[in-house]
């Protein structure tokens, strides 16, 4: 849920695990969003590389389907980064 500390939990894990993040969050994939939207800081994103967050336009369409695209393909570069 909404404010539950997802990030923190992930970042906390980041700290311990080399590990990267794929944002699952629906209004993150969106640059120039910044506000209404919980955008991790410069300071969060630097922890460890993040995944899905501002990669299109406001203007563009990003559908479920382009997001599982995304995801399959980035889960398998990661993996296969070890």
């Amino acid at each position: 849920p909404t404010a539950s500390g997802k990030t923190a939990g992930a970042l906390s894990l980041a700290r311990a695990l080399p590990l990267e993040i794929i944002s699952v969050d629906s209004a993150l994939v969106y640059r120039d969003m910044d506000i209404g939207t919980a955008k991790p800081s410069a300071a969060e994103l630097a922890t460890c590389p993040h995944h899905l967050i501002d990669v299109v336009s406001p203007e563009d369409a990003y559908s479920a389907a382009r997001f599982r695209a995304d995801d399959v393909r980035l889960m398998a570069e990661i993996s296969a980064r070890g």
